[in-house]
């Protein structure tokens, strides 16, 4: 918005010369009394906060979430309260491994993540444009994250990191499967599903415990880029999915998801009657035994005002739930309700929920105190310890969830060969079985193209490593990729 009033200083001194430095005579030195030049260049010098370690470049817009259909009976969240209920959301796209100047449509998972603005504070359901994910303990995830940067040595992305790492840990098979279809290079972020991926929990107003995942379907249809097609676009756009998001927008073209869960009790979760843990986030439930179920209409309907603002400056948290909503089990989730908080703490500071786009829209209180960026009056006079004789701030005991049902007391470092969690090729196998055939051949072609890139004295142990792998999800793709790369499958020890 345009302004007509006079130029100032951010503390508000008005000030004249904003283009000339203050010198001794036209071609002398610089005088250090010339504020306004250290001003200006010592904010330029941070107007950079720290980009995401992943999750670097997105894009973003704010909607609503309406509820369709009731599921009360599973949760007592304000935001499925009653059908038609509307709630503010702000949803934000990413890829995972490029850096902000990257290209949209790089080989990459879809970040997916949305906050909610309920009257019981903020609820950041973050998640990706897949059903699962390459690993299933956090212990893993620096390891993994590294090898999809750059090699250290050449500071170049490397294929034989990549698949050298894949080819180590066959849990990633699932994944690395949907990664290599032409799921891997989606049409923009109109076009993909979202899912918060993890198991989570509802809680009723019974105090009973339901396990559910998220499920965000595109209403606009699923339209991906070939391998060909999404490096044309590379070289065409690389903001190619930005521009596409919020000219739609503009346009009045608004996208929209349609929310569904799955549900599973607690007794169906605690009964190893499944082949699978329903608790480990390189897998799915079939939707044969847990069937999708309607909640409601995610819309997309504003751009930021300021990219910088809404969505540089977003944050997003599994930990930050609401009541109604709980947590699981799930290892790679309870690693990461530590990890995200302490991420943003780091790159926006200990008050990052005091931004704006951060900020709940409703009351909050609590006795944090002081910090960077404190903004909201840090407590005024009010104590800063509980409890305390001075102010009303009560617990409401309303709020408590139902204790959680453990399965042992034995507490150890369980490794991936754990019984019943070392099946890492049945899903895969499935998945390859149910695609059509011009979705198998394009998936062949992306993988014999990915593999292409392995080099190095391991290259022959890397590539055979990992075509075992394959044919063991299904011998005819196993094939077909080492025939691809020409190696001869009767050397390889499956």
């Amino acid at each position: 918005m345009k302004s007509h009033n006079k130029l100032t200083t951010a503390s508000g001194r008005p000030f004249v010369e904003n283009e000339n430095s203050q010198s001794i005579g036209p071609r002398g030195p610089l005088l250090l009394q010339d504020y306004i030049l250290h001003e200006k260049m010592a904010h330029f010098n941070r107007e950079r906060i720290p980009e995401r370690v992943v999750h670097a470049k997105g894009s973003g817009a704010f909607g609503t979430f309406t509820v369709t259909h009731d599921i009360t009976k599973y949760t007592k969240a304000k935001v499925f309260s009653g059908i038609g209920k509307e709630t503010k959301v702000l949803l934000r796209f990413s890829t995972v491994g490029g850096e902000k100047g990257s290209a949209d449509t790089e080989r990459d998972p879809r970040g997916f993540a949305i906050k909610f603005y309920t009257e019981d504070g903020n609820w950041d359901l973050v998640g990706n444009n897949t059903p699962v994910f390459f690993i299933k303990d956090p212990k893993k995830f620096g390891d993994f994250i590294h090898t999809q940067k750059r090699d250290p040595y050449t500071n170049m992305k490397s294929p034989t990191m990549m698949w050298d790492y894949w080819s180590l840990n066959p849990e990633s098979l699932h994944q690395v499967l949907i990664l290599m279809s032409d799921r891997g290079t989606p049409y923009g972020y109109r076009h993909m599903n979202g899912y918060g991926s993890h198991t989570f929990s509802m809680i009723n107003n019974a105090n009973e415990r339901f396990y559910v995942k998220f499920h965000f379907k595109t209403a606009q249809g699923i339209k991906n880029f070939t391998n060909e097609e999404a490096a044309q676009m590379k070289a065409h756009d690389m903001d190619f999915s930005q521009r596409d998001l919020i000219e739609n927008i503009d346009a009045g073209n608004f996208p929209k998801w349609n929310l569904k869960i799955q549900v599973m009790t607690e007794a169906q979760a605690n009964s190893q009657e499944y082949y699978f843990n329903p608790f480990d986030l390189t897998k799915v439930w079939p939707h044969a035994d847990f069937p999708l179920i309607d909640v409601g209409v995610l819309e997309l309907n504003q751009n930021p005002h300021n990219y910088f603002q809404d969505i540089e400056q977003a944050a997003f948290a599994p930990a930050h739930i609401v009541n109604g909503i709980g947590y699981s089990p799930d290892k790679m989730l309870q690693g990461r309700l530590l990890s995200y908080p302490d991420a943003h703490r780091y790159r926006l500071g200990a008050n990052y929920e005091q931004i704006p786009v951060n900020r709940c829209p409703f009351a909050t209180n609590n006795y944090q105190r002081d910090g960077q960026m404190r903004i909201d009056g840090n407590g005024g006079e009010n104590p800063n310890y509980y409890p305390n004789s001075f102010d009303d701030m009560k617990i409401d005991p309303a709020y408590k969830e139902p204790p959680l049902e453990v399965q042992s007391t034995i507490a150890d470092w369980y490794d991936r060969n754990c019984e019943g969690e070392n099946d890492h090729y049945t899903q895969p196998g499935n998945l390859f079985k149910i695609m059509t055939p011009k979705q198998q051949e394009n998936t062949v072609h992306n993988i014999i193209s990915a593999m292409s890139g392995i080099e190095g004295p391991k290259k022959s142990e890397i590539i055979n490593r990992q075509l075992c792998h394959w044919y063991r999800v299904d011998g005819r793709l196993g094939a077909a990729v080492a025939d691809g790369l020409g190696v001869d499958v009767d050397m390889l020890e499956r």
